[in-house]
């Protein structure tokens, strides 16, 4: 994952990525490591994994297809 990549993913994709996943509640596992990806995001030097990389992208990927039930249509 390149340097530009992680900083798109880490401050405009995953705030959305957490609520989704804090919302739905069902996994455990899953907040948690949103949860973990979100802290260890705020040290200057630290890198994701191989396998990091692959959910955090997929995770993405998933909530930008998902309408935002928060999101209200001003103008029908």
């Amino acid at each position: 994952m390149t340097g530009a990549e992680l900083d798109e993913i880490l401050i405009h994709r995953w705030p959305a990525v957490m609520r989704q996943v804090m919302a739905d509640g069902s996994d455990d596992w899953l907040k948690g490591f949103v949860r973990s990806i979100a802290r260890h995001g705020k040290r200057p030097g630290w890198r994701p994994t191989v396998k990091q990389s692959h959910i955090m992208r997929q995770l993405a990927a998933q909530v930008g297809k998902q309408p935002d039930p928060a999101m209200e249509v001003i103008e029908r």
